[in-house]
Protein backbone atom coordinates (compact mmCIF):
# COMPACT_ATOMS: atom_id res chain seq x y z
CA UNK A 1 0.00 0.00 0.00
CA UNK A 2 1.33 3.42 -1.37
CA UNK A 3 1.67 6.05 1.44
CA UNK A 4 -0.98 8.03 -0.64
CA UNK A 5 -3.25 5.10 0.31
CA UNK A 6 -2.46 5.02 4.11
CA UNK A 7 -3.10 8.59 4.42
CA UNK A 8 -6.64 8.14 2.63
CA UNK A 9 -7.16 5.10 4.80
CA UNK A 10 -6.71 6.63 8.29
CA UNK A 11 -8.26 10.28 7.70
CA UNK A 12 -11.34 7.77 6.47
CA UNK A 13 -10.87 6.02 10.35
CA UNK A 14 -10.25 9.56 11.71
CA UNK A 15 -13.87 10.82 10.88
CA UNK A 16 -16.28 10.39 13.26
CA UNK A 17 -19.28 8.02 13.15
CA UNK A 18 -22.71 9.61 12.95
CA UNK A 19 -24.32 10.36 15.91
CA UNK A 20 -27.85 10.02 17.03
CA UNK A 21 -28.64 14.07 16.81
CA UNK A 22 -27.02 13.44 13.34
CA UNK A 23 -29.54 10.05 12.26
CA UNK A 24 -32.65 12.71 13.60
CA UNK A 25 -32.16 15.00 10.83
CA UNK A 26 -33.47 12.64 8.39
CA UNK A 27 -36.51 12.02 10.59
CA UNK A 28 -36.93 15.78 10.62
CA UNK A 29 -36.73 15.83 6.79
CA UNK A 30 -39.09 12.90 6.21
CA UNK A 31 -41.63 15.42 8.10
CA UNK A 32 -41.06 17.87 6.08
CA UNK A 33 -41.15 15.58 2.54
CA UNK A 34 -44.48 13.55 3.71
CA UNK A 35 -46.32 16.77 5.01
CA UNK A 36 -45.26 18.56 2.23
CA UNK A 37 -46.90 16.37 -0.31
CA UNK A 38 -49.35 15.02 1.81
CA UNK A 39 -51.07 18.48 2.11
CA UNK A 40 -50.14 19.88 -1.81
CA UNK A 41 -53.81 19.80 -3.00
CA UNK A 42 -55.43 20.84 0.14
CA UNK A 43 -55.63 24.86 -0.70
CA UNK A 44 -56.95 27.27 -0.36
CA UNK A 45 -56.86 26.56 3.35
CA UNK A 46 -57.42 28.29 6.75
CA UNK A 47 -55.78 27.44 10.00
CA UNK A 48 -57.29 27.18 13.06
CA UNK A 49 -55.55 27.55 16.71
CA UNK A 50 -57.18 26.97 20.07
CA UNK A 51 -57.21 24.65 23.41
CA UNK A 52 -56.78 21.43 23.67
CA UNK A 53 -58.45 21.94 26.89
CA UNK A 54 -62.28 23.11 25.64
CA UNK A 55 -64.84 20.90 26.45
CA UNK A 56 -67.48 20.33 23.49
CA UNK A 57 -70.35 21.67 25.87
CA UNK A 58 -68.64 25.05 26.09
CA UNK A 59 -69.61 27.76 23.91
CA UNK A 60 -66.24 28.29 22.38
CA UNK A 61 -66.31 25.11 20.76
CA UNK A 62 -69.52 25.65 19.53
CA UNK A 63 -68.71 28.63 17.83
CA UNK A 64 -65.32 27.04 16.27
CA UNK A 65 -67.60 24.36 14.68
CA UNK A 66 -69.75 26.65 13.17
CA UNK A 67 -66.95 28.92 11.69
CA UNK A 68 -65.05 25.65 10.45
CA UNK A 69 -68.60 24.16 8.72
CA UNK A 70 -68.94 27.73 7.11
CA UNK A 71 -65.48 27.62 5.85
CA UNK A 72 -65.66 24.51 4.53
CA UNK A 73 -68.69 24.96 2.70
CA UNK A 74 -67.62 28.33 1.22
CA UNK A 75 -64.50 25.97 -0.33
CA UNK A 76 -61.75 26.25 2.25
CA UNK A 77 -59.86 23.36 3.44
CA UNK A 78 -59.59 23.44 7.31
CA UNK A 79 -56.58 22.70 9.48
CA UNK A 80 -56.18 22.15 12.72
CA UNK A 81 -53.71 20.51 15.01
CA UNK A 82 -55.84 17.22 14.96
CA UNK A 83 -56.16 16.90 18.82
CA UNK A 84 -59.23 17.06 21.05
CA UNK A 85 -60.69 20.76 22.36
CA UNK A 86 -61.02 23.75 19.34
CA UNK A 87 -58.94 21.62 17.30
CA UNK A 88 -61.79 18.75 17.68
CA UNK A 89 -64.07 21.60 17.00
CA UNK A 90 -62.56 22.90 14.01
CA UNK A 91 -62.33 19.22 12.35
CA UNK A 92 -65.63 18.58 13.13
CA UNK A 93 -67.19 21.55 11.55
CA UNK A 94 -65.05 21.28 8.17
CA UNK A 95 -65.88 16.94 7.97
CA UNK A 96 -69.27 17.67 7.83
CA UNK A 97 -69.12 21.06 5.31
CA UNK A 98 -67.22 20.55 1.79
CA UNK A 99 -63.81 21.03 1.87
CA UNK A 100 -61.30 18.76 3.58
CA UNK A 101 -60.81 18.85 7.04
CA UNK A 102 -56.91 18.41 8.12
CA UNK A 103 -55.48 17.55 11.15
CA UNK A 104 -51.67 18.05 11.79
CA UNK A 105 -51.59 15.73 15.14
CA UNK A 106 -48.48 16.29 17.15
CA UNK A 107 -47.33 12.69 19.36
CA UNK A 108 -47.42 14.28 23.22
CA UNK A 109 -46.99 12.69 26.16
CA UNK A 110 -50.05 14.51 27.77
CA UNK A 111 -53.28 15.90 26.46
CA UNK A 112 -52.81 15.10 22.71
CA UNK A 113 -54.81 12.39 21.17
CA UNK A 114 -56.32 11.92 17.19
CA UNK A 115 -59.87 13.31 17.01
CA UNK A 116 -62.10 11.44 14.56
CA UNK A 117 -63.19 14.24 12.31
CA UNK A 118 -60.41 14.51 9.96
CA UNK A 119 -60.37 13.85 6.11
CA UNK A 120 -56.47 14.14 5.87
CA UNK A 121 -54.26 13.27 8.90
CA UNK A 122 -50.95 14.07 9.61
CA UNK A 123 -48.86 13.06 12.68
CA UNK A 124 -45.56 14.85 13.91
CA UNK A 125 -43.34 14.19 16.27
CA UNK A 126 -41.36 17.67 16.02
CA UNK A 127 -43.02 21.20 16.61
CA UNK A 128 -41.49 23.30 14.48
CA UNK A 129 -42.21 20.80 11.12
CA UNK A 130 -45.81 20.80 12.43
CA UNK A 131 -45.95 24.43 12.93
CA UNK A 132 -44.46 24.82 9.52
CA UNK A 133 -47.63 22.90 7.58
CA UNK A 134 -49.57 25.38 9.63
CA UNK A 135 -47.85 28.32 7.66
CA UNK A 136 -47.01 26.58 4.17
CA UNK A 137 -50.49 26.01 3.10
CA UNK A 138 -52.44 28.71 5.16
CA UNK A 139 -54.52 31.64 3.01
CA UNK A 140 -55.45 32.93 6.80
CA UNK A 141 -55.78 32.15 10.15
CA UNK A 142 -58.23 32.35 12.78
CA UNK A 143 -57.36 32.26 16.26
CA UNK A 144 -59.72 30.92 18.98
CA UNK A 145 -59.06 31.15 22.60
CA UNK A 146 -56.21 29.22 24.42
CA UNK A 147 -53.22 28.73 26.31
CA UNK A 148 -49.11 28.61 25.72
CA UNK A 149 -49.75 26.80 22.26
CA UNK A 150 -52.10 28.60 21.02
CA UNK A 151 -50.28 31.95 21.46
CA UNK A 152 -47.34 31.17 20.52
CA UNK A 153 -48.86 29.88 17.34
CA UNK A 154 -50.51 34.06 17.01
CA UNK A 155 -47.20 35.02 18.16
CA UNK A 156 -45.16 33.34 15.38
CA UNK A 157 -47.93 34.08 12.58
CA UNK A 158 -47.39 37.67 13.54
CA UNK A 159 -43.48 37.47 13.25
CA UNK A 160 -43.48 35.98 10.18
CA UNK A 161 -46.18 38.13 8.94
CA UNK A 162 -44.62 41.43 10.14
CA UNK A 163 -40.78 40.28 8.79
CA UNK A 164 -42.17 39.53 5.66
CA UNK A 165 -40.76 35.52 5.93
CA UNK A 166 -43.89 34.53 4.78
CA UNK A 167 -46.83 36.75 2.79
CA UNK A 168 -49.38 38.67 3.87
CA UNK A 169 -52.82 37.22 4.73
CA UNK A 170 -55.45 37.68 7.27
CA UNK A 171 -55.36 37.20 11.21
CA UNK A 172 -58.24 36.93 12.76
CA UNK A 173 -58.58 36.84 16.95
CA UNK A 174 -62.34 35.21 17.84
CA UNK A 175 -63.72 36.04 21.32
CA UNK A 176 -62.96 39.84 21.82
CA UNK A 177 -63.62 40.06 25.32
CA UNK A 178 -60.87 37.09 25.50
CA UNK A 179 -58.29 39.02 23.97
CA UNK A 180 -59.20 42.23 24.79
CA UNK A 181 -56.42 42.49 27.70
CA UNK A 182 -53.26 41.36 25.83
CA UNK A 183 -54.30 43.59 22.64
CA UNK A 184 -54.52 46.75 25.08
CA UNK A 185 -51.52 45.14 26.45
CA UNK A 186 -49.99 45.83 22.71
CA UNK A 187 -51.30 49.35 22.71
CA UNK A 188 -49.79 50.73 26.49
CA UNK A 189 -46.44 48.28 26.26
CA UNK A 190 -45.28 47.26 23.21
CA UNK A 191 -46.03 50.56 21.14
CA UNK A 192 -45.71 52.70 23.94
CA UNK A 193 -41.76 51.51 24.62
CA UNK A 194 -41.56 51.13 20.31
CA UNK A 195 -41.20 47.61 20.43
CA UNK A 196 -43.32 47.36 17.84
CA UNK A 197 -44.91 50.18 15.33
CA UNK A 198 -48.87 51.45 15.49
CA UNK A 199 -49.60 50.34 11.74
CA UNK A 200 -48.54 46.70 13.54
CA UNK A 201 -51.88 46.00 15.24
CA UNK A 202 -52.91 46.45 11.41
CA UNK A 203 -51.89 42.76 10.99
CA UNK A 204 -54.62 41.78 13.10
CA UNK A 205 -58.74 41.67 13.00
CA UNK A 206 -61.11 41.23 15.85
CA UNK A 207 -64.10 39.28 14.38
CA UNK A 208 -66.43 36.92 16.16
CA UNK A 209 -69.27 36.29 13.67
CA UNK A 210 -69.03 33.73 11.72
CA UNK A 211 -70.54 34.45 8.68
CA UNK A 212 -67.92 38.19 8.98
CA UNK A 213 -64.86 35.57 9.38
CA UNK A 214 -65.52 34.07 5.83
CA UNK A 215 -66.65 37.57 4.34
CA UNK A 216 -63.50 38.78 5.41
CA UNK A 217 -61.40 36.25 4.16
CA UNK A 218 -62.72 36.31 0.37
CA UNK A 219 -62.52 40.48 0.87
CA UNK A 220 -58.95 40.40 1.47
CA UNK A 221 -58.40 38.51 -1.66
CA UNK A 222 -60.47 39.61 -3.70
CA UNK A 223 -57.94 41.93 -6.02
CA UNK A 224 -55.20 38.82 -5.66
CA UNK A 225 -56.77 35.56 -5.39
CA UNK A 226 -55.89 32.87 -3.37
CA UNK A 227 -53.21 30.93 -5.40
CA UNK A 228 -49.25 32.97 -3.70
CA UNK A 229 -47.81 34.89 -6.60
CA UNK A 230 -44.40 34.22 -7.71
CA UNK A 231 -42.51 36.06 -5.31
CA UNK A 232 -44.68 34.69 -2.34
CA UNK A 233 -44.02 31.11 -3.50
CA UNK A 234 -40.17 32.30 -3.27
CA UNK A 235 -40.72 33.75 -0.15
CA UNK A 236 -42.15 30.41 1.92
CA UNK A 237 -39.56 28.14 0.00
CA UNK A 238 -37.53 30.38 2.31
CA UNK A 239 -39.65 30.19 5.68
Amino acid sequence: MSLEEKLSAVMFLEKPLPTKESWRVFGIMSEFVEGAERLEFIQPAVSIFGSARTEPSHPYYKLTEAIARQLSDAGFSVISGGGPGIMEAANKGAFYGKAPSVGLNIQLPHEQHRNIYQDVSQTFRHFFARKYMFVRFATAYIVMPGGFGTLDELMEALTLVQTGKTRKMPIILVCSDFWRGLLDWFQQVLIHEGYILPEDMNLIQIIDEPAEIVNAIFQYYETSGFEPTAAEKEIQLNL
